[in-house]
């Protein structure tokens, strides 16, 4: 599956995402409790076991549930971190070989079946797997639906203060969500970097931050601060991952 695609994925899965979290207002301010016990199999082992990380995780930080979901945040991502070093790698190898892919499209294009059949011929001769750079972002979001709630649910966070702003209700200054959708874009960037230029591309460059912008100034403070660390962490490792150059000159070095 092609970076456009991939992109269109995200988008979407972000859209399940704000309504799987139940992110009304209504719901915000009276949230359900969380039940281990009787409650929902959700409830009991995706929402009751991220509240109680994220309440242990307060208790060993002097009672802070700021640093408790930024703690959590980075300890997610690092259980997630094989699935983003997968993505990474997919998407390296699909942009590998992309050259040798457009000769197939040109060469087939009034033939769709052959087409179909030579382009996973190329796949199978890079052995590269299309839809290897979709399935992280599949599995992840039942971590991160869980882990919304849990910040939202948890009746602590909603009543902790944490530097400027009270957990449970949207950043005054907006600050956070500023930062969320500066960092959502910095991420894009690192995601794209070394890649041919694409208008759809460039145009979810502009589309996800202000979209994360619009749903993080109504959201509680902590959902922002989970977003920004979120985002940064993925800045970082993917920098790392890919070493500091894009990778068309990584390529080129290969070459």
């Amino acid at each position: 599956m092609g970076v456009r695609k991939r992109y269109l994925l995200f988008f979407i899965l972000l859209i399940a995402v704000v309504s799987l979290t139940g992110c009304s207002t209504d719901y915000i301010k009276n949230p359900a409790p969380i039940d281990p016990n009787s409650g929902s199999y959700w409830d009991r082992y995706f929402i009751f076991p991220m509240s109680w990380v994220l309440d242990e995780l307060a208790t060993l930080m002097m009672g802070s549930y700021g640093l408790s979901i930024i703690a959590t945040t980075i300890l997610i991502r690092l259980l997630i971190l094989p699935l983003m070093v997968k993505q990474i790698r997919s998407s390296k190898a699909m942009q590998a070989i992309q050259p040798e892919l457009q000769k197939v499209r040109d060469k087939h294009k009034e033939n769709p079946q052959k087409l179909q059949e030579e382009t996973m011929k190329l796949f199978q001769k890079h052995n590269v797997n299309p839809l290897a750079g979709c399935l992280p972002l599949v599995v992840q979001m039942p971590i991160l639906i869980a882990f919304y709630q849990a910040i939202i649910r948890n009746e602590s966070v909603r009543d902790h203060d944490f530097l400027w702003m009270a957990l449970g209700s949207p950043d005054p200054f907006y600050i956070l969500p500023i930062l969320a959708a500066i960092t959502t874009f910095f991420q894009s960037k690192v995601m794209q970097a070394g890649m041919p230029p694409n208008p759809q591309m460039q145009m979810m460059l502009v589309i996800m931050p202000i979209m994360i912008l619009v749903i993080a100034v109504t959201l509680p403070s902590a959902l922002s601060l989970y977003w920004v660390f979120g985002n940064i962490f993925t800045i970082l490792q993917t920098y790392f991952i890919r070493g500091n150059q894009p990778i068309a000159a990584q390529e080129g070095k290969k070459k």
